[in-house]
């Protein structure tokens, strides 16, 4: 019995450092931007770092406002020092975090610009605050029909996506 509970404790102990380790900051460059809510940071030990923009879904390149807001992101962010708020990885080994810039939110940003979606799936992940702030961003966005929004039926990412999925599955 001593053994199990001490086993369940180095388990626990374990769970609690693994995400520590995932939970922190990344400071560096930004010398990529894959699209809209994905960038590469190369921090001081030329280390790369894939980043996932929390919070937010931008368009896919190859739909309406993909580029638009990629070309976006890229005027906020590209060859400039960040700071990156992670929090986990996802399910391709990205960080997933907050883009700060001088002080700047740039995944809300991304939203107030009419260029990303609020990404509601996941705003359990969020602070209250941010939960609160992107929202009320995008419904800003969305009456002022910014971006995106100009579209009168624009498709969300996560629709195309799995529309993508469903043609694939289908041939």
């Amino acid at each position: 019995m001593r053994q199990l509970k001490t086993h369940i404790g180095l388990a626990f102990v374990s769970v609690v450092w693994a995400g520590i380790a995932l939970a922190g900051t990344v400071e560096g460059k930004v010398v990529g931007v894959a699209d809209g809510d994905t960038v590469t940071v190369l921090d001081e030990q030329h280390t790369q770092h894939k980043i996932r923009l929390a919070g937010i879904d931008a368009p896919e390149k190859r739909q309406d406002f993909g580029n638009r807001s990629k070309e976006h992101l890229s005027s906020l962010v590209f060859g400039r020092l960040v700071t990156v708020e992670t929090e986990k990885k996802d399910r391709y080994g990205r960080s997933v975090g907050k883009v700060i810039i001088d002080g700047r939110d740039a995944n809300l940003a991304m939203v107030v610009a009419g260029l990303a979606w609020h990404y509601k799936q996941y705003q359990g992940e969020q602070s209250p605050a941010d939960r609160l702030l992107y929202s009320d961003a995008e419904q800003e966005a969305r009456l002022a029909r910014r971006g995106l929004w100009r579209d009168l039926s624009p498709v969300a990412p996560w629709d195309h996506r799995s529309e993508i999925r469903n043609r694939r599955a289908n041939q």
